[in-house]
């Protein structure tokens, strides 16, 4: 016997004969046959209601009836059960701030988020100057800042992403109060500097700059 439908081969799958597949999928899908009674999967198949044959069909027709309504029950919630979740556990609407652990040291960009390569080269230039990282790039002749000798900070740090996810929450609604406004560039943190600033209560204030980088 061949088996043509989608139906019975998911009946054979389930453990129902082949002869019995076919006879309850001839023009029917598998709701078609969950929701037949008892009387009428015995006529369809030509056995009786007592055989092992009917009561082993039958629990596979239920099995996947329970397992349909266990499935939507498994993802239904209520209006109200949700809201007692987010009075409850408002955690679970938000991302947890790294910036906040106190153990955490402050971390900022240098410059603003939104701001012009020209710009941001003179900033960060400012701000890297007693290291003496500007050099002259040797194939445009112009000068550049020797950023890769940072230590690096990948983009996917909790960190960065809470400070790239701050920054793009502001410049969004910057740009939805001034359809002018020009925002922020795919990929914009990427080769930004990090400022690092520590505080000890025996070794004072130290200042770190660090290099986002998309990856090693």
């Amino acid at each position: 016997m061949v088996v043509k439908s989608a139906t019975k081969k998911r009946l054979m799958e389930l453990g129902v004969s082949e002869e019995f597949a076919h006879k309850l999928a001839t023009d029917r899908n598998m709701t078609d046959i969950k929701a037949m009674s008892s009387d009428e999967v015995a006529s369809t198949l030509g056995v009786s209601k007592d055989s092992e044959q009917f009561t082993n069909t039958m629990s596979v027709i239920a099995e996947q009836g329970s397992r349909r309504r266990s499935k939507i029950k498994s993802k239904k919630i209520t209006i109200r059960a949700k809201a007692i979740d987010d009075f409850d556990r408002p955690e679970i609407t938000m991302r947890f701030n790294a910036l906040n652990h106190q153990l955490v040291p402050h971390q900022e960009l240098v410059g603003e988020a939104n701001i012009s390569v020209e710009e941001q080269f003179e900033i960060e230039s400012e701000a890297l100057a007693p290291w003496e990282m500007v050099q002259i790039d040797e194939e445009t002749g112009n000068p550049r800042l020797a950023k890769e000798w940072l230590p690096k900070i990948l983009i996917s740090d909790p960190v960065v992403q809470v400070i790239k996810e701050t920054a793009e929450a502001r410049d969004n609604a910057q740009l939805a109060a001034d359809p002018d406004h020009k925002p922020l560039a795919a990929g914009w943190i990427a080769d930004r500097v990090l400022k690092v600033t520590r505080k000890s209560p025996s070794a004072g204030k130290t200042v770190a700059y660090r290099l986002i980088v998309e990856g090693n």
